[in-house]
């Protein structure tokens, strides 16, 4: 079904867009009314309902409401931001394009950054992007998220990269105009006009950018944000932030915040350089058109829900029975997969094993700034030959595995790997894009199919750029893969209603997002609250002076390496059982909807 035929979905669509709804909350914090029972959804049920919100990202702009996507200030300023990179482009000598974040955001932020130096490597042009992830490259494969809260490493992260550059073009990223990194960032940037010019990318109004104290500094995020819209007006800095509307799974900004991110930095760069190196100016037709084939993807990947919903409800099944998802890839659809794998952690508690990304050629073929990972341990063990030597010999058919390429990579390679992983499970199934016509890899496509249990096959107008449809590719893959793991987490129990209820509580964000969401489920004091998310952190049913005097950092570095945090302090709350025994009914019952309402009956 297309995006613009959920006619039925519309009130419900733009039901967050009303002042009254949870008034309290920036949109990137919000519920999202059309997933409130997603956690009851069989796989088909998820799927249709994750098509709708990512239907909401193209909505138009309404009077009184949130600029969107495709507002003229936001065309507007997307125009101004590429034209800056194209000057830096034309004259790219002591300059830098300079792309942060933390997260996904810095994911998506190295995926582009690496991307497009690729381009300009095949033109024989100086590499002009870097970019940023808070927690250094370790965070791109893992789950990092104490770094986020230290602005004084943003701003030694960007001066280390910026060294010796006169001009440089800094792309901050933060999807709630919240992180103190990038805040760190920012706020360097506008000391020095001289050298950066800032631009803040993200998906809430200014006035919803978090105004909370940051220790150590006489700054917030919001009172950077204060100053960069004075300069707004003198282009000397460049707010970016359409509402895209709240997240499928409340705050879980890796799915439309990160795919947004993806959209606005691809529009923004691809703009810049078809200026430069085809003469094609800088327009706004030329970017909302762009912005549209983007809308046009989200449609032809959706146009698959039956196949994305078998995929969703296979790995579910693994999950369910303490298996693995695995996936294997191919080119930059390799590095989605491994990105989606790194963010099921901190967003469903999941175990490192539970969903893990390979890509061939490993870390050769990712070229990120600090190079081979692998001494930091399995995790980080990432080529296929590290996934046939450590993970092909424990398959079995609860195992699901899922084989991510298109017809320019090596398809012959694709079924080498695709006989040795059956050779070991059936579970195997295949994403495969290819453009309208291609036949050059049919035969062995042919043979793909034979050795898969199901093969999603996405075909693309062979009209397009090579560039534009390689990007459309990436994008599709990403709202696959979010799909699958998002889906199978849901169907394993890792989601209450429509929330992320095992969240892992390691930074300040985090633990605020915590203490709101026990507030919300229970309907009980936000200091009531806060007390039994310290008991579930410390595992403690009473409280010593030093855990109620500590600060956010203590208790979030406590809670690093415990599970079920969340959980644990909502089944106490509600029932007012002791922290053994809710760790008990949980191990009893690990559905956690499931598991409250036992308790309550």
């Amino acid at each position: 079904m297309a995006a613009s035929d959920w006619t039925g979905c519309v009130s419900t669509m733009r039901d967050w867009e009303s002042p009254d709804y949870e008034p309290s909350l920036p949109v990137s914090e919000k519920s999202n009314p059309l997933t409130r029972d997603i956690d009851r959804a069989p796989a088909a049920g998820i799927v249709r309902t994750l098509q709708a919100c990512d239907a909401q990202m193209f909505q138009e702009e309404r009077e009184e409401t949130y600029q969107r996507l495709f507002s003229d200030q936001v065309v507007k300023t997307v125009m101004e931001v590429a034209q800056r990179v194209e000057l830096i482009l034309k004259d790219p000598r002591g300059s830098l394009v300079v792309l942060s974040g933390c997260g996904t955001s810095g994911r998506m932020a190295f995926l582009t950054a690496s991307s497009f130096n690729r381009e300009l490597q095949r033109l024989n042009q100086g590499l002009i992007y870097s970019y940023i992830i808070a927690g250094g490259d370790r965070a791109l494969l893992s789950s990092h998220e104490a770094p986020e809260d230290d602005p004084t490493l943003g701003m030694l992260s960007l001066k280390k990269v910026c060294e010796g550059k006169k001009r440089v073009l800094f792309i901050g990223i933060s999807c709630g105009l919240s992180a103190p990194f990038v805040a760190g960032q920012l706020d360097l940037c506008l000391q020095h006009p001289e050298i950066y010019t800032p631009v803040l990318l993200g998906f809430n109004p200014v006035h919803q950018a978090k105004d909370e104290p940051i220790p150590g500094c006489t700054f917030t995020f919001g009172s950077v944000v204060g100053r960069m819209q004075d300069l707004v007006r003198t282009r000397e800095a460049f707010l970016v932030n359409p509402a895209v509307g709240p997240e499928a799974i409340s705050g879980s900004s890796r799915m439309k915040g990160g795919s947004a991110t993806k959209i606005l930095l691809d529009v923004i760069l691809s703009a810049a350089h078809a200026a430069t190196f085809t003469n094609t100016p800088v327009t706004h037709k030329g970017i909302v058109q762009h912005m549209r084939e983007y809308e046009k993807t989200v449609d032809v990947t959706y146009a698959q829900s039956e196949g994305i919903s078998a995929l969703v409800e296979a790995a579910g099944l693994s999950l369910r029975c303490g298996r693995r998802v695995c996936y294997l890839g191919w080119g930059s659809l390799a590095v989605l997969g491994l990105i989606d794998a790194s963010e099921c952690n901190p967003t469903f508690g999941a175990d490192s094993e539970d969903i893990r990304g390979f890509v061939s050629g490993g870390f050769q073929q990712l070229h990120n700034n600090e190079g081979p990972l692998t001494s930091l341990g399995r995790q980080f063990c990432i080529s296929h030959e590290d996934f046939q030597r450590l993970v092909l010999p424990h398959l079995s058919d609860q195992d699901t595995v899922l084989l991510l390429y298109t017809h320019c990579d090596d398809v012959g390679d694709v079924v080498k790997v695709a006989r040795a992983v059956r050779g070991r499970t059936s579970n195997l199934h295949a994403v495969y894009h290819h453009t309208d016509g291609d036949t050059a890899a049919a035969g062995q496509q042919d043979d793909i199919n034979k050795l898969c249990l199901s093969t999603l096959k996405i075909t693309w107008p062979s009209s397009a750029s090579e560039s534009l449809v390689h990007m459309q590719w990436e994008l599709s893959t990403k709202l696959v893969l979010n799909a699958v793991s998002t889906g199978a987490h849901i169907l394993k129990g890792k989601i209450y209603q429509n929330h992320m209820i095992d969240v892992q509580v390691t930074n300040s964000k985090l633990y605020r997002r915590a203490t709101r969401l026990l507030q919300k489920l229970s309907g009980r004091p936000e200091s009531r609250c806060e007390e039994f998310l310290l008991r579930a952190i410390y595992r403690a049913d009473e409280l010593t002076c030093d855990i109620t005097s500590s600060d956010i950092t203590a208790r979030t570095n406590a809670a690093r390496d415990r599970t079920t945090v969340v959980p644990l302090a909502l089944v106490c709350l509600l029932t007012g059982c002791s922290v053994s025994e809710a760790e008990s009914h949980l191990e009893q019952q690990p559905i956690i909807r499931e598991a409250v309402e036992a308790c309550l009956s």
